[in-house]
Formats: C-alpha cells, structure tokens, sequence
C-alpha cells in the first residue's frame, strides 16, 4: 500500500541548503574540515543582556504556558518604537504589527491570505528562493521579473509592464537585495509603490538586512502612500544574530495585515515568552550596536574580497548585507563551486540556485570567523 504525496510536492524539491548539509556533514566525517562560506547563518553572539533577560523570563510563572497570537504587547510595542528610532515610521503597535517566528513565515502567512489558484506572483530572479516554493505550493503561477548587473540589480518597470499583470495578486522585492547585496534609493522605491499602485497589486518588502554594512537603512513605508498597497517583513536573525530564536516581524495597514492573523492565528498558539522578551531587551540597544557589529563585518568582507581577488572572481564593492556576490570568468557555477569544495574543502554557494540570472556567480557569506577566512585563503594559495 502506498500513501502518497501531494501533487503540489511535485513542483518543488529539498531546499538546497538541506541538501547540500548533508553532504558537508559527510565530508566532515570522513576527516574533512570544510570551511563554510555558503549560508548566511550569523555565528556572533547577540547584544550583552539579552539570553540573560531570556533566562530570567524563563522562571516567570507563565512563561510556559500558550501566549498571544499576536505576541505580548510590549513586544509589538517595541517593534513600533524600534521602527521609528530606525526608519522614521509611526506603526500603531496595535494594529499595524505582526510577530511572527521568523520572515520564511511571512512568506508563508502572505501568499495563503492573498493568493487564489492560478493568480500570479511577481518574483526576483535571482532572488530568495522561498517565494517560489511557497508560491508553487499554494498553486499560484509565477513571472520571474529580469535583475541583471547592468541595471544595478533593480527592477525594471518597463519590462514587467509588458505582462500580463491583470491576475499578479502579489510582488515581492528585497533590498539590500540578497543575493548581489544590491541597495535600493528612496526614488526607485518610489517608481515601485506608484507601480503596485496603478496596478492594485500587493507589493512586499523583504527587508532582513538594513542594518547589515548599510549607511542608509530605508523601509517600504518611507514612502508616501506606501501603505495603502504595502507589507514589509522584517526580522532580528541578522540584526542581533538571533537566526535561531525564530523572531521576525511584519507590518502594514490594518485591513491588509488582519487576513494574515486569521492564518496565522489557525497555526501556531503564540512565540515562547522568553524569546519575546530576548527580543525586547535587543531592540533598546542604539546604533552603536550596529556599528561595532558592521566593524567585525567590514574586517570579514575585506579578507573574502582578498579570497574573491586569488579566485579571479570580480565583485562591487558597493552592496550590503551579509554576502559578497561575485562574477566567475564564463564559468559553470556549479561545477565551480564543487570544484573549490573538494579542492580547497571551502563550501560557496553557487549563484544559479537563486534563479537563472545567478548563473556564472557565486555567493560567499561573512558569517565566518576571520581565522577561518585566513585558513581559507592560504588554503587556495598554497593549493592554486
């Protein structure tokens, strides 16, 4: 007797990084020490306080019992707070903000509040690889929208208006825009909302790393009227290396965000007390935190960049975020990719899974210690 799947499972498979772990985890056993450049998994240690504020919360008499769907109040409190001190934006902590563990569930909560079968989603490519899969999952059809290096890795309005956009439901965007590390100006945002606009297509902001070596962190809602047609997703897994704590959130206009509380709200029975209160304690620290924090980014970036100039791969070295995204010479990334792994036991990720424009670039994350990233280049020199 067999069970079997659902026909949706047919249109997507393991994320890649699933896979690829498995094999590094191999490699490893058999004596290997790979050293890991491809995910964007921070290894610091969140601000000073927070796991013991996270620690203490834990003996509170109702830390483990189920806690509001929408998180407690001082945790929505302080995301509002957060987002003025940050972006200049007034969110009403009441209404207007989400806590949710981690963005991934974002995407999720989204596209099943918004999108029918067949309706279309608008899709970065190369681009976060989640928006496929979920879109594909709840049946919705895709356009990939063309980023290319030549247009500074931002959409090009004119190209997309020549589909058919009479059933795109949702658009997704992300600046710092990972993969490249592509910024984004508050006059490009602008084309962006007035578009979804014209359109009455919901346009999403995946904003995950505005503080990451980012002079000029810019939310969706900097722009006027950007709420009538506007979510953003937002998360501390970068900001405060707290990937593994699940905490994110997303913000928009009531009657848009409260489709997204009744999924939701039917799935999960609210975020474990402590973790909300570790996030609280991690939003009162300024700016300062984010400089030093971009301080030990820099040093990181500086030696890949040195790693990228041994390869004889080419980079910009004006993006963001937690990734220098590079250039091979007409090279299959792939094969590549492999290659270094099993040559120099160094993992980089190859560009084409985040779509067919990845292809012929590779992605190297900063989140790893400089030691290693010192061990890798003398690997690559002394092996070239």
């Amino acid at each position: 007797m067999t069970i079997y799947p659902s026909f949706n499972l047919k249109k997507i498979s393991e994320y890649y990084f699933s896979k690829k772990n498995k094999e590094l985890k191999f490699l490893e056993k058999k004596g290997n020490k790979i050293i890991n450049l491809g995910i964007g998994n921070p290894d610091l240690f969140p601000p000073l306080g927070v796991i013991k504020t996270m620690k203490k919360a834990s003996e509170n008499e109702n830390a483990n019992k189920y806690q509001e769907y929408l998180g407690i109040p001082n945790l929505r409190k302080k995301f509002s707070e957060w987002y003025y001190k940050n972006y200049k934006i007034d969110l009403n902590p009441e209404n207007e903000i989400l806590p949710l563990m981690g963005s991934k569930e974002g995407i999720l909560y989204t596209s099943m509040a918004y999108l029918n079968k067949n309706d279309y989603v608008l899709i970065p490519n190369p681009g976060y690889p989640t928006y496929t899969s979920i879109s594909k999952l709840i049946g919705g059809k895709i356009i990939y929208y063309s980023l290319i290096e030549k247009n500074k890795w931002l959409p090009n309005l004119f190209e997309i208006n020549k589909f058919n956009l009479n059933k795109v439901k949702i658009f997704w965007i992300n600046y710092p825009h990972m993969p490249t590390g592509a910024k984004i100006n508050i006059e490009e945002l602008e084309k962006i909302v007035f578009f979804s606009r014209k359109n009455n297509i919901l346009l999403v902001h995946d904003n995950p790393y505005s503080f990451i070596l980012n002079d000029n962190p810019i939310s969706i809602f900097n722009i006027k009227k950007s709420k009538d047609v506007s979510l953003e997703l937002n998360t501390l897994s970068k900001s405060y290396n707290m990937a593994g704590w699940r905490i994110g959130m997303i913000a928009g206009k009531k009657n848009i965000l409260e489709n997204i509380i009744k999924i939701q709200s039917q799935v999960h029975s609210g975020m474990y007390f402590p973790l909300q209160k570790g996030a609280i304690e991690a939003m009162k620290f300024n700016n300062n935190w984010f400089f030093s924090q971009n301080k030990e980014y820099y040093k990181r970036r500086n030696i890949i960049w040195e790693i990228c100039d041994l390869l004889k791969i080419s980079y910009s070295k004006n993006s963001a975020g937690l990734f220098v995204w590079g250039k091979l010479n007409k090279k299959n990334d792939i094969l590549w990719t492999n290659k270094i792994l099993y040559k120099y036991k160094i993992f980089i990720t190859p560009g084409s899974i985040f779509g067919s424009n990845g292809k012929g670039y590779v992605r190297l994350s900063l989140c790893c210690k400089k030691k290693f990233l010192k061990t890798a280049k003398k690997r690559i020199i002394k092996n070239y």
